[in-house]
Order: C-alpha cells, then structure tokens, then sequence
C-alpha cells in the first residue's frame, strides 16, 4: 500500500498543492474539448458544410485546449521558480484564441454557422479558458482584474460591428464576462498559492541553512576563545626557553614547565568545549526540539515531571529526542506529535509519538512504518541506552501514528518534585530515528540548536 501512496506521501506540502493545482489545469483541457469540441458535431447537420466544418471546428478547440494546458504548465513552472516567463507560449495562446474567435464569428455573420449557440460556444469557451491560462502569466493583480472585462468588451465590440446584432453581441460579451471574470479569480488564486506555498518551503530551507551556519560560528568562536589565547602564550613561552636555551640558562626548563602545563590546559579545555557540542541533556534537548520544529509549523505537546535523574541517563534520553526530532525533519511529513516524560516503576519512560509515517524501516528484520533510511540510527540509540541499562522500542501504534519508547531503569524510584506541565507549541519527533547522523548529534537543526546552552539561545 505504502508504494500505491509513496507518490503522494513523499512530496513536500509545496509539492503536493503544486501537483494539485498543476493537474486542475490539465483536468481544464480536457473539460475544454469534451465541453465544447463536441458541440460543432453534434450541429452538424444545421451548417451547410456539415461534417467537414464541424470536425475543422473540433480539431481547432482539442489545438486550443493543449496549447492553453502547455502555457499552464510553463506558467506554473514559472511561479515556482523554474523558468522564465512563458511570453512565446502566452502570445501563441493569444493568436489562436483570436483567430478562433473571429473565425467563428465570422461564420456566424455569413450564416454558415446558423445555430448561433455553435458560434456562441467556441467563442466564449476559448476565450475564457485562454483568460485563465493567461492569467498565470501575470505578477500583479491589477492587470489580473482588467483581463476579463477587456476581452468582454473586445469581443462585444466585433460581434455588433461584424452585424451580428447588439442582442447576441451583448450575450457575448456577458457571458464572457462572467464565465472568464470567475476562471481568472479561480486561476490567479490558485498561482498565488502555489507562490506562497513555495515561499514558505524555501523559507523553512533557508531556516536550517541559517541554523547550520550559525552553528558553526558558535562553535568558531568557542574553539578559538579556549585556543587563541593559549597557543599565543605557548608560542611566546617557547620562543623564550629557546632564547634561554641557548644562553644556557636554567630557566628555560621552567618555561617549558610552563609550556608543558598550558597545553595540557588547553588539552582539557578542548575536550569540554567539544563534549559540551556532542553532549545532549534532556531539558535543553526537549526546549530545542520544540523550538527547531516550531518553523515546520507541526504541532506538538511536550508532556513532561521533573524527575530526578543522574547525569548520564539525562543524556542518553537527551540524544532520544534529538535524534528522532532530526529524522522527521529530514524523513517525515507529521502534522502533530507529542512527547510525554514519565516515572513509573523505578524507571523512566519516554515517549515519542507523531503521525508522519510513511515508508517502512526495518527494525530487527521486521518492516514497520517510518522513514526508509540505510543508516544506523536505531542501533545508535539502543547503543547509547545499553550504556544505562536502557532499552528502546520503535513500531506503529493505535491510529495511524509511530511510537518510539525508551525505558531506562533508575537506582531509586525517582521523586517528582513537580507538577505535569503541558507546553503547546510546535514541533514533532520521527518515531523511528532510522538515520545515518544517530551517532553525530549535528545532523539538522534539531541537533544544532538543541545543542547550544539555554543562555546562549535566550541571548541569540
């Protein structure tokens, strides 16, 4: 079932109203050609060439119809980014539909076509699907509101001076009217959604780019903060005892005594700005989550106690929730997502549940749903909660969702020493966390922001 669907499932929500709005248009030419192709044959026998003109007639509404889809498409690629403006296609649409247009009324003034309705038909439907494959072309919505009122008046216009009759001639441009003025509002509103749309999911792309860089310069400027100053000062000290060396004065060894210390100083320094990166601790892993999936506008409840919990259960739970956060941002496509914290039975419990299924990931030879990956990610966290005597359990749960359980056992029994407290916002967790970076911890933005101190994001 999940391969019928992956067509749908696997596109982002940008894609999926552009696959919509792009196949409207496509479902427009073929409603083009059965709503009025059909109509000169079917009045065949009331024209005097009958059948020949008839099927002239049909085979220039099915060219109409395909050369109005193609100015969608271009059109649509056009708002999405993807090519320029389609001027050619647009200008190829205009010279058919006039053509067309006075073709038929020019039948209709020498009485060849005498059911007006056949007249009536091609011209009012061509011209009004021209307008709304016309109007996609257009960045602005002044020139969108003058379209169809323009081609209503144009082509009253040439009916009542073709002699037609101001009656007809005033039914076409009415009908034109209306029919072209409600396709143009349906059309242009389609394209600015699909616009929209499409900024927002570059705006969300942008976001974690921004996260990522932003990242890195933290990391930047902590590194050269701890090193700058000593490896200034180990290089002055060493010039120095090589200076002292060389005058065979004893102070040289102590300088190198200095040295040796600095390095050392800095040796450690290093290990805890990197530990402080790779490191995660669970409330500021819960807070980072919540903020990083905030811009993917899911909804999220974090459902949490304060338990007391040493050190490295913290962060191995810590590394549950920003690995299974990273996923769904880059595998999943959820809507809502909640993350409950519990102490129950001399152990702690989270929980991570959201409804983004979509492919399947093996989990110990068994297919469950969730983010297809190649990579290590479950095999990573049952890792790391082995280390705690811990164990992690990953499948599909009641109503359609995916349910990640860790469950690591405490010494004591873990006092509450506060209420629940329900935090809405927005955010989400992948509930397989099958993912390459489960080792990495720098993998998204999830792991990114989360890994930065709570002063240092409150500042930023």
């Amino acid at each position: 079932m999940s391969r019928l669907t992956g067509w749908w499932v696997g596109r982002s929500s940008a894609a999926k109203v552009e696959l919509y709005t792009r196949w409207t248009f496509h479902f427009f030419a073929l409603l083009e050609i059965a709503a009025i192709g059909g109509v000169p044959l079917a009045q065949k026998e009331r024209s005097p060439l009958g059948l020949p003109l008839a099927l002239a007639l049909g085979l220039l509404v099915c060219v109409h119809a395909v050369l109005t889809a193609v100015l969608s498409s271009r059109a649509l690629d056009w708002i999405a980014g993807r090519r320029e403006r389609p001027v050619r296609p647009a200008t190829a649409v205009v010279a058919l539909t006039a053509a067309g247009a006075l073709t038929a009324i020019v039948l209709r003034a020498t009485g060849v076509l005498a059911d007006g309705s056949v007249a009536a038909s091609i011209v009012t439907g061509t011209i009004t699907f021209s307008l709304g494959a016309l109007v996609l072309c257009m960045d602005r919505v002044r020139h969108m509101l003058y379209v169809a009122p323009l081609a209503a008046l144009t082509t009253g216009a040439v009916v009542a001076v073709m002699g037609i009759g101001p009656a007809e001639a005033a039914g076409y441009a009415v009908g034109i009217l209306f029919s072209g003025g409600g396709l143009v509002a349906a059309c242009g509103f389609s394209g600015w959604l699909m616009k929209v749309v499409w900024e927002l999911e570059r705006s969300r792309e942008l976001k974690a780019r921004l996260a990522v860089a932003e990242e890195r310069l933290r990391f930047g400027r902590d590194l050269h903060d701890v090193m700058g100053r000593n490896l200034s000062v180990i290089a002055l000290k060493s010039e120095l005892a090589v200076q002292l060396a060389r005058r065979e004065r004893p102070e040289a060894v102590d300088q190198m005594i200095e040295v040796q210390r600095i390095a050392r100083e800095s040796q450690r320094e290093v290990r805890d700005v990197v530990r402080g990166y790779r490191e995660a601790d669970l409330r500021v892993e819960l807070e980072g989550a919540r903020g990083v999936l905030n811009a993917a506008g899911i909804t999220c409840a974090v459902d949490s106690v304060e338990l007391e919990l040493p050190a490295e259960v913290r962060s191995a739970l810590g590394w549950v929730v920003r690995e299974t956060t990273t996923n769904v941002l880059r595998h999943g496509d959820p809507s809502r997502c909640t993350i409950t914290l519990r102490g129950e039975e001399g152990s702690v419990l989270l929980t991570v549940e959201n409804d983004g299924v979509k492919d399947g990931v093996e989990d110990g030879g068994r297919e469950v749903p969730g983010p297809r990956v190649g990579g290590s990610g479950l095999a990573g966290l049952r890792e790391r909660l082995s280390a705690v005597a811990g164990s992690l359990e990953a499948g599909p749960a009641e109503g359609g969702t995916f349910r990640v359980r860790a469950r690591v056992p405490l010494p004591g029994t873990g006092s509450v020493s506060g209420a629940t407290a329900s935090v809405s916002g927005a955010g989400t967790a992948e509930g397989s966390g099958a993912d390459d970076g489960a080792g990495s911890g720098s993998g998204s933005g999830a792991g990114l922001v989360s890994a930065r101190p709570p002063a240092e994001r409150e500042a930023s």
